[in-house]
């Protein structure tokens, strides 16, 4: 049987030196932690940016959709009422140029918008 004395007692420079390196671990171990926990956070910032970029463009994109089918559907009530193939095709030529500058407007402001959600991203992503 072995006792307190039967040659198993540890020395106290031994369990200073044990309860030291634990609570170096422990101290590393919460560092550890709280750098991961950062790191987290700043992803889900970056994915909030980037989340909100989309929308923005989503949106725009949707309206722009709006507009054209609107843009649509009174060119054909327009061409509906026309006199003649004469008026018909200044009605076309008119539609057909002014859907070119919506468009062309349409595709600025959408990489516009793109650019702007691109650089907030990297902005966020900095900052970790």
């Amino acid at each position: 049987m072995a006792s307190d004395n039967d040659g198993f007692e540890i020395p106290d420079q031994m369990r200073d030196f044990a309860e030291k390196s634990v609570d170096q671990a422990r101290k590393a171990f919460d560092d550890f932690m709280n750098v991961t926990q950062k790191a987290v956070e700043n992803v889900e910032d970056s994915t909030s940016v980037a989340k909100s970029g989309a929308s923005d463009v989503n949106r725009k994109t949707l309206s722009f959709a709006e507009e054209h089918m609107d843009a649509a559907f009174k060119f054909a009530q327009q061409l509906v009422r026309a006199k003649d193939v004469e008026e018909m095709m200044g009605l076309q030529q008119t539609y057909l140029r002014s859907q070119m500058e919506a468009l062309g407007e349409q595709a600025r402001d959408l990489s516009s918008t793109a650019t702007k959600a691109a650089q907030d991203v990297a902005k966020a992503a900095k900052k970790s």
